[in-house]
């Protein structure tokens, strides 16, 4: 048995820089559209705010429906046939929203571009790319990537659909899933034999244990409504940007500001929560300030008074977007994660689509400011229910590899002696993985004794 270490090989680079390039590129396909299909739906039949705040989130139902269901498809049939053909589901809806002239034509091609649900498939592989000890770090990168994504989406469709329409939005993304094609084939290895992998993927047995869990359950519904009210917003922010005197092809300059600025803000606040221990009063702020954020927005004011609203809100976005999964990390048992972070996906995409339609919604009732209006009473009421859920503890994840010979009913002895290893809170041990899963406590955690059990279980002694 030996503690798992050590730098990335050669083959794992690779794969983490075409996967992580894979994943954000889609990602781009898909946030482009959000600054710029509000603005631009005068050019659909049919459109009316509710049907473009329709088409903004529907993508959002494809993906939760079908994002687990693509990956257990791909324990069967390999992980790059998959991915390969969520890729030409993703190209296919983009084709198919390039070429409509109605609303309705945008929406299904919306809906085709999130069935290519290929996320769960996209981190499985990665985890069949990457060793246990490096593969927290891998999948940080491909958060990362999105995060990027997200950036430059906001400034690049703004000005893509300012030069040459709406439709080469559209296009673009068409041409982004040909290039992920090309990157999943040339520059992703060959897919090792496949394993389960509990740190990534969806296990059904623990899915209940999940789902019953409080603290669980708080941050999936803070996933939701953060994205719920991210795509709320976006059926109305544009028209604010105009009203404030932004003309349209000017809007992605505003956006780059508002991104570059609010992620400087960001990271001394993540850090802060982090170092500190301070993860729920800095979730509680950003909520906060998200509130407030929305609350402005409804009341407008000044050109400069938008600016600093967006900001307020991109901030506190970003914030909770790096910091809720940190504490699902932290909260969710040994050897669970995947499966919490499986039902924390699919609470994200539930939660894009149901904004989308609830912005619409809003917007043909009773205007842009009902948008903000709503908007922020579903963050204040977010508010109050995060206010009851207990401080998540500051526990870190370690995992053991375990010697092919660690059989039987040695595994149980194993999970017995690593229990008593101060500061190990929770372990669990997999025999078809040979991996022990441990959440431990570094400010209590006895190192020594733990070294000295991984070397009396290698020499047998």
């Amino acid at each position: 048995m030996r503690k798992l270490s050590g730098l990335l090989l050669a083959s794992e680079r690779r794969a983490i820089t075409g996967l992580a390039g894979l994943y954000a590129t889609r990602m781009l396909g898909l946030f482009m559209v959000l600054p710029v299909l509000a603005l631009y739906a005068d050019e659909l039949a049919g459109a009316t705010p509710l049907l473009v705040g329709l088409a903004l989130g529907v993508y959002g139902l494809t993906q939760a429906i079908l994002q687990i269901p693509f990956g257990l498809l791909s324990d069967r049939l390999g992980r790059k046939p998959v991915i390969a053909g969520g890729l030409l589901l993703f190209m296919l809806g983009s084709v198919v929203a390039a070429s409509a002239d109605t609303i309705g034509g945008v929406i299904l091609g919306r809906c085709l571009q999130g069935s290519g649900a290929v996320a769960a498939a996209i981190m499985a592989l990665l985890a069949d790319q990457t060793r246990e000890q490096v593969r927290t770090a891998a999948m940080a990168t491909i958060g990362l990537s999105i995060g990027v994504a997200f950036a430059v989406a906001m400034v690049l469709g703004p000005w893509l659909a300012a030069a040459f329409g709406l439709a080469a939005v559209f296009w673009f993304t068409a041409l982004l899933a040909a290039l992920g094609l090309a990157v999943l084939w040339k520059l992703v290895p060959p897919a090792p034999r496949r394993l389960r992998h509990r740190d990534v993927g969806l296990d059904r047995r623990q899915l209940g244990a999940i789902l019953a869990r409080a603290d669980l359950w708080r941050l999936d519904l803070s996933i939701f409504t953060l994205h719920l009210v991210l795509m709320a917003i976006f059926v109305a922010v544009p028209f604010r940007l105009v009203e404030a005197g932004i003309a349209a092809e000017r809007h992605g300059v505003t956006y780059l500001a508002v991104m570059a600025l609010a992620f400087v803000a960001m990271v001394p606040l993540v850090v802060v929560a982090e170092k500190r221990q301070r993860m729920k009063g800095m979730s509680l702020a950003a909520i906060a300030a998200i509130t407030a954020s929305l609350a402005g927005l409804a009341g407008f004011g000044s050109g400069w008074a938008l600016f600093a609203w967006l900001l307020l809100f991109f901030t506190a976005f970003n914030l909770l977007e790096a910091m809720l999964p940190s504490m699902l990390s932290k909260l969710a048992p040994a050897g669970a994660k995947g499966t919490a972070m499986g039902v924390y996906s699919t609470s994200q995409f539930l939660g894009a689509f149901l904004g989308g339609v609830l912005g619409g919604f809003l917007a043909q009732q009773w205007g842009l400011s009902a948008v903000f209006v709503g908007s922020a009473v579903l963050a204040a009421l977010w508010w109050l229910l995060m206010l009851g859920m207990p401080a998540p503890p500051h526990l870190s994840s370690e995992v053991v590899a375990l010697d092919d010979e660690h059989q039987g009913d040695t595994l149980d002895t194993l999970m017995a002696s690593f229990a008593e290893v101060a500061g190990v809170e929770d372990v669990l041990v997999v025999p078809e993985e040979r991996v022990a899963y441990l959440k431990v406590d570094r400010r209590r955690l006895d190192e020594d004794a733990l070294a000295r059990l991984i070397r009396s279980n290698r020499h047998g002694g």
